[in-house]
Order: C-alpha cells, then structure tokens, then sequence
C-alpha cells in the first residue's frame, strides 16, 4: 500500500496539463548547439551587437524634411561640373555604396589613388576619408564637389549658385532649416546630405543572431566567427560596424611592400606626425562581400585576397586557405539585403541655372 499511495500523486500530476517551460534566455539561443556542435560564446556575440536603425547626431537633428532635401542633392549630378557626377556615382545605393572600381573616375576621367568606400554605415565611423580629414558625414559631403578631379565645381559659392537657381531647392532648404537665415548655404548642404546619410544603417543575418535566432546562421557561419575572433580580426574589426573606428598601420606585423612604392602616407597628411605614415582608417566589414575591390586604393580584387594579406601583414599570421573560407563564410553574413531606394524626382532646371562644362 505505501507503494501505491506514493505512485498515485504521481499518476495524478502526470495527467494534469502542465505549462510550458519559459523560452531559454537570450544568451542560452547563442550556446544552444546545433547538430554538429557549433557553440558560440553569448559574450563575444554581445561585443558586436548594437547597430542602429539609423545614426543619430547631437549636431544635426533629424527631420523628414532634411532626410528628403538630402537624399535630392546625394544624386544631384548638377553639382559637378560636367553636371554627370553625383555622390550616387561613386557611391552607387544600388551596388552597396560603391561604385566597384579600383578608383573611381571623376572629372574628365581624373582617378585619384584611393578607393571609394562605401556610404552604407558611415556615418557611425570615427571619421571620413581614408585618413579621416573630415570629422563626419556632414563635413565629408561637400567637399568631392569642389575637388578638381571629382565633381569639380570651382568653390563654395558655386554650389549655393547652381542650387539657388532652382527655387524648388531655395524652399526644400528653407523647411529643411527654418530657424536659419539664409537656409540655402554650404554648411546645410552638408548637414542634409549628411541626414540622408545617417538613414543608411544595414542589418543581416548577424543582426538576428545577436537578438538571439540561433538559426540565422549556419555550423560553417558560426565556425567562420569562431575562426574570425581566435585569429584576431577582432583586434581592429570590433563594435557592430566591424571597424570604422580607428586607425591602424597598414603593415603592423610586418612591412607593406606596395607602401614602399608609392606616395600615399595615409593619416600623417592629415595630423603631420610621422607615427602615423601608412595609417588608415579600418575598413568596415559590414557588406564586405559586396564593396570590393579592397585596401585604400583598390588594389586588392576579392576577399578572400584580402584575408590572406590582412592575416599576414596586420596579424602576422600565415592563414591557410580552410582558415580563409572559414572567415569568408562568416564575412558574408553580414550582408544585408540590397537597399530599395528609387531615385528621387529633382527640379528642373531654370534659365539661371549654369550649364555644364565640357569634361
């Protein structure tokens, strides 16, 4: 009888509907293996997790208005010029802001020596340009329209002249900047290219990962991360940019040949100290399968290229080619969907409008 009695209770709560268990919490989604045993460690996910909907600025407050006045002049191509260069032609929305190019053509077909990077994400670096002479987007936007070899326009003033001959642009500024007199200025161009800008933060499949969905990535995706951090590209790729910000030698483990034969000194142009000859700003990984070709001028074609250098020269690592399929694999889960934005409709020009030069 003491045996049954003591199987009854038991008997009994095995037929009363139990209530699920909670879901896991979100760090036990990361740990949570998958069939060949894939584990991540929570923490090390968390270091990289955080992108934005959009890149806020103290500086620049962003209204609807000056997002719409800005994604106008981002493909106002008559403000070079030749009125055929645009920032959309370097840094092509539709091919992940870049234009693909080794270097990009400008004015009259003029290449400069460094790569165009891409716009997507930008606006949460350090900086811009491959030096970072320009604190950000907004101080960055203006100044290839006035570059002699890129959209060429003579100065400051003949911006504000060809937008002022539009009187569509003339109001766009005004809602864009009320509380300013004159709306229209240099400046402003700056801060509404720069608004638009701030609007194109991408997310990926990584991004699901980190808000737990233990399924968005793959064993060989989550073996490629793995790989990633054990080898060390975390040292400069780091935050939910993966890179952008900071500066580091381009040859740290060990001298950069092509450096040797050419002039570009990297950041010392910028801060004249020779501690930083051969410095740049870390290249982003975000979208990294689709913004090549690679390094500040181009001159690396694929990726996986780029891998291998990058392990030999910043890290001092002879990476095998296992090792660089492996971080590739994971480099592209951090491609996002392509943007779907549709040129915008510009005003027309008027009479007072200047016409193009030839180039």
């Amino acid at each position: 009888m003491v045996g049954l009695s003591a199987l009854l209770p038991a008997c009994e709560d095995s037929n009363k509907r139990k209530d699920p268990p909670p879901p896991p919490p979100h760090s036990a989604y990361l740990e949570a293996p998958a069939s060949s045993g894939v584990t991540v460690d929570p923490a090390q996910v968390a270091a990289f997790a955080g992108l934005p909907a959009r890149f806020e600025s103290p500086k620049n407050a962003l209204t609807d208005e000056k997002i719409a006045l800005g994604k106008m002049l981002y493909f106002e191509a008559r403000l070079s010029k030749n009125q055929q260069i645009s920032c959309n032609s370097c840094h092509d929305l539709a091919k992940y802001g870049v234009d693909g190019e080794k270097t990009s053509p400008g004015h009259k077909g003029q290449r400069g020596n460094r790569n165009s990077p891409t716009t997507l994400n930008a606006a949460a670096h350090v900086a811009q340009f491959w030096d970072g002479r320009a604190p950000d987007v907004e101080a960055q936007a203006t100044k290839p329209i006035t570059n002699p070899g890129e959209m060429a326009l003579a100065n400051d003033q003949a911006i504000v002249t060809v937008l002022e001959s539009m009187p569509e642009y003339a109001d766009a500024f005004k809602k864009a900047f009320p509380g300013d007199t004159p709306a229209l200025t240099v400046v402003n161009v700056g801060k509404a290219i720069g608004a638009f800008e701030r609007t194109l933060a991408t997310s990926s499949r990584f991004d699901a990962f980190t808000k737990g969905d233990a399924k968005a990535l793959s064993d060989a995706e989550k073996a490629g991360f793995q790989k990633f951090l054990s080898v060390g590209c975390n040292t400069c790729h780091s935050t939910a940019t993966f890179g952008g910000t900071e500066y580091k030698k381009l040859g740290q483990a060990k001298p950069y040949p092509p450096l040797a034969e050419g002039k570009d000194i990297g950041r010392e142009a910028v801060t004249k100290q020779a501690t930083d000859r051969h410095s740049f700003k870390v290249a982003s990984l975000r979208n990294v399968e689709k913004t090549g070709p690679y390094l500040h001028d181009g001159s690396v074609a694929t990726l996986e290229q780029a891998v291998k250098l990058m392990g030999s020269y910043q890290l001092g690592k002879d990476l095998s080619d296992a090792d660089v399929a492996s971080i590739v694999t994971f480099l592209k889960t951090l491609t996002a969907e392509p943007l779907k934005i549709d040129p915008p409709k510009l005003p027309a020009s008027t009479a007072k409008t200047p016409k193009p030069a030839a180039g």
